[in-house]
């Protein structure tokens, strides 16, 4: 539908922002509902983020997602927080109602469902999350929730990987994670018990490899899940894919989140399949 001055307007903030596919995915769920509404991107510096939190009221902006770099910093900026996002400490979805915003988090159920999806069993077993920032504080509780007896959370800075873990141990959480530093992807015992190895962080993204990671260690049955969404594999998912294991991008987390931000934003749910296909398309894949 054409935009007007009556057209409402939903968005994404992040830096770098140019990437996005949210606004693929949004636009075309509006247009299949027939809703005079659209979904905008904007690039916002980390200096930049609480005027941009302050406009959105002003500017009738009716919900905002968030990305890199504004997760963990929107949680301490927004004082009505879901229990969700108070216990990932990171907010991606801000909600507008009547002036107050209110922040939640949809990642680990995005992710969680997708795992579902991909028919990764986690009861009783072990997972090992590599990041210590808002991607893998998500990735531990969907583990937890899918049953994992015990999460591994591998960080370049232990210290940090260990305060992820204090958070969840807080919160009474079974499995909280265990910390350790990126030799627990070299540690072959370890390795062979994982069923799940998520990456979430920008490694191989940013730095043009990942770090050392002893693949033939693992057992056959073993996904590996990165956060990051492309249109080729990314330097986490090559080695995997060419060590004959199951290897999968964040497009189905970032799929499932969108359609919870977009019920959230818009009281309704976006038609089943449509943004989907949408992401799937900018990204130039054929839909499995």
């Amino acid at each position: 539908m054409p935009t007007t001055s009556d057209t409402a307007v939903a968005a994404i903030f992040g830096d770098p922002i140019k990437h996005s596919k949210s606004p693929a995915m949004h636009n075309a769920a509006y247009a299949a509902l027939g809703m005079s509404r659209t979904y905008a991107a904007f690039r916002v510096t980390a200096g930049n983020l609480a005027p941009a939190l302050r406009a959105i009221h002003p500017l009738g902006i009716i919900g905002v997602n968030l990305t890199v770099p504004h997760k963990q910093a929107a949680a301490r900026l927004i004082k009505d927080l879901s229990g969700e996002a108070r216990m990932l400490g990171a907010v991606n979805c801000v909600l507008n109602r009547r002036g107050v915003l209110r922040g939640d988090n949809t990642d680990a159920r995005g992710l969680e469902r997708d795992l579902r999806d991909l028919g990764c069993e986690l009861r009783g077993r072990l997972a090992i999350v590599i990041g210590g920032g808002g991607g893998a504080a998500s990735s531990v509780l969907a583990c937890i929730r899918l049953g994992a007896n015990r999460v591994v959370i591998a960080n370049r800075t232990p210290a940090r990987a260990a305060a992820l873990a204090r958070r969840f141990s807080a919160k009474g959480a079974r499995a909280a994670g265990e910390p350790r530093g990126l030799d627990a992807l070299i540690d072959s015992e370890l390795l062979a018990d994982a069923r799940l190895i998520v990456n979430a962080t920008s490694m191989g993204l940013t730095t043009g490899r990942f770090a050392r990671l002893d693949y033939s260690s693992t057992a056959a049955d073993c996904l590996f899940y990165d956060l990051i969404y492309s249109a080729e594999p990314t330097e986490f998912l090559k080695p995997a894919l060419a060590a004959g294991r199951r290897a999968t991008d964040g497009a189905g987390m970032l799929v499932n989140q969108g359609e919870l931000a977009f019920k959230l934003f818009n009281r309704v749910a976006p038609p089943a399949g449509v943004m989907r296909a949408a992401l799937f398309n900018a990204l130039g894949r054929i839909q499995s």
